[in-house]
């Protein structure tokens, strides 16, 4: 699985999506994570574990509480992606839009007749 890929199986997720907002703010505890939730501290650990999996948080250690904090850089490839994604888009239309007159050079071409 490519880095991308993870990144948007690891959004998937509603509960690490809100757990992305909220580390946007700045770095956090698990225990802080666990805040607006109503989840175990060891469930939020496991969504924590597939956003490190995914490289969009980092994790760490202060004494006996790990804290979290977000890698700007996942987040930047999936912007970009998206900003790219118009882009794409708009190739494949522009595309789309050739195959009616593709059709009917073709008809005139063959009379009207084509082979199945």
């Amino acid at each position: 699985m490519n880095r991308l890929d993870s990144t948007f199986a690891a959004h998937a997720d509603p509960t690490r999506r809100a757990l992305v907002i909220k580390l946007n703010l700045g770095p956090a505890s698990i225990h802080d994570l666990n805040g607006p939730f109503s989840l175990s501290q060891q469930m939020i650990s496991k969504h924590v574990a597939c956003l490190v999996r995914a490289r969009i948080v980092v994790k760490g250690r202060r004494g006996r509480e790990s804290f979290c904090a977000l890698r700007p850089t996942a987040i930047k490839a999936v912007a970009d992606w998206t900003l790219d994604f118009p882009r794409l888009l708009g190739e494949s239309f522009d595309k789309l839009d050739t195959v009616p007159q593709e059709i009917k050079n073709e008809e005139k071409t063959h009379g009207g007749s084509r082979k199945q």
